[in-house]
């Protein structure tokens, strides 16, 4: 037990992870701190595992998850214990209660992992293995990691989950795919049985279950790349795309890096907001749009291609953007010339940040030229030709010249 001193006082509040062994898998220390807690708080399913231990009061989790969050620490300074599974700083309610305490308030005790059993049972390297879970999340967002050879690891949301992801692949053209459905792992009712995505699962899933999928190699055609540049054909649209060519060339001057927020203006079928949450599972983007359909359509875009958790804000820029989180970068795909259009989004743009802004009109460049007047930045003209037949020949045929301004925000003195 952590001793109190002036500078680290004694935790009032312990998170335990328990497995599904139960008190048999805890250490003495975990066994005194729940024994001795004056509230115990956890799911019914923890509480069951130790029901013998505690002599405090003990409140099953409530819903919404929030509440049972408040109902903890409105408790600070008594003698609190938390149960969770397993480990739980990961996808668990440790990191959440972490949010909320200062150092040195919470202890926590952490169990084995159903991820690090997972891998002990299949012997699998946990280090070439992808974790993604579809509690309370929608299953699309296991798409980036479909590559191939791939070992993913999904945490379920409940018995319907397997189910739900094996007929996923299958509308993907992945039925291939080696699934294993791992429950109640560490416990005494502990299964794992494998089955091949077209094939269905096992009828008789446990509710605490954990997929493992094993991605072949030769499906790598139906797998999405892993750069910047998708085909057009991967996006639904009404012809107000950025192109292939010119969209790997503008997610380039964005550059995008982990954790940081992209605001797309004018997202027409959100192309470039999609791949830029495609570059990292941390990146995240805005598309402002002005007409519903299209609006609707980026986000069918999205979801088919794994990042459901873009943000698309229906409406008209400037106007738009108040409100909005502060932009780590900016791309304008349409509206740059209208009226404080590039104003405002400079203005909101972080120092230190990138604008990217495409023209293919001349009343668009000539704001542009203002604007590396303004701001500085580059120009840079874009002129992509692609061979077409003529007749019963062939020749290239160039697309509309693109120009591009990028330019950085200058940091803060």
């Amino acid at each position: 037990m952590p001793e109190r001193n002036m500078h680290n006082p004694a935790p009032w509040l312990s998170v335990i992870g328990v497995g599904e062994d139960g008190l048999s898998g805890l250490s003495g220390t975990a066994r005194d701190l729940i024994a001795q807690a004056e509230y115990v708080f956890g799911g019914t399913r923890h509480l069951a595992l130790v029901a013998t231990l505690p002599q405090g009061i003990c409140t099953a989790w409530p819903t919404p998850f929030s509440e049972g969050v408040r109902q903890v620490l409105a408790l600070r300074g008594r003698q609190v214990v938390v149960l969770a599974s397993g480990d739980p700083f990961f996808y668990g309610v440790g990191g959440v209660l972490a949010r909320s305490l200062g150092v040195g308030e919470m202890l926590c005790l952490p169990g084995v992992s159903s991820v690090a059993l997972a891998c002990a049972r299949l012997g699998w390297a946990r280090e070439q293995c992808h974790v993604v879970s579809v509690c309370g999340r929608p299953v699309e967002r296991v798409r980036p990691f479909l590559q191939p050879q791939a070992r993913l690891l999904v945490l379920s949301a409940d018995a319907t989950s397997p189910r739900l992801l094996a007929e996923w692949l299958v509308g993907l053209g992945l039925g291939a795919v080696r699934c294993h459905v791992l429950e109640a792992l560490g416990g005494a009712n502990e299964r794992c049985r494998s089955f091949v995505a077209e094939d269905g699962p096992p009828p008789d899933v446990g509710a605490l279950n954990l997929l493992a999928l094993e991605v072949p190699a030769n499906l790598s055609a139906l797998c999405l790349p892993r750069c910047a540049g998708l085909p057009d054909s991967c996006f639904e649209h009404d012809g107000q795309l950025t192109r292939q060519d010119i969209r790997a060339v503008t997610l380039s001057a964005l550059a995008p890096r982990t954790g940081e927020l992209l605001w797309d203006i004018g997202g027409g079928a959100g192309s470039v907001s999609i791949e830029w949450m495609l570059a990292a599972p941390e990146c995240r983007a805005i598309t402002i749009e002005s007409v519903a359909e299209r609006a609707a359509r980026i986000m069918r875009n999205a979801q088919a291609l794994g990042v459901p958790d873009l943000l698309v804000v229906q409406a008209r820029a400037p106007q738009g953007l108040d409100g909005l989180d502060m932009p780590d970068a900016i791309f304008v795909g349409g509206g740059a010339s209208r009226p404080g259009v590039l104003e405002q989004a400079w203005a909101a743009l972080r120092p230190g940040g990138r604008m990217v802004v495409n023209a293919v009109v001349v009343e668009t460049e000539n704001r542009l030229l203002q604007a590396v007047r303004e701001w500085g930045g580059r120009l840079t003209r874009l002129s992509i030709a692609r061979l077409d037949a003529v007749g019963g020949f062939h020749a290239f045929r160039p697309a509309m010249t693109v120009t591009q301004w990028v330019a950085s925000k200058p940091d803060k003195a």
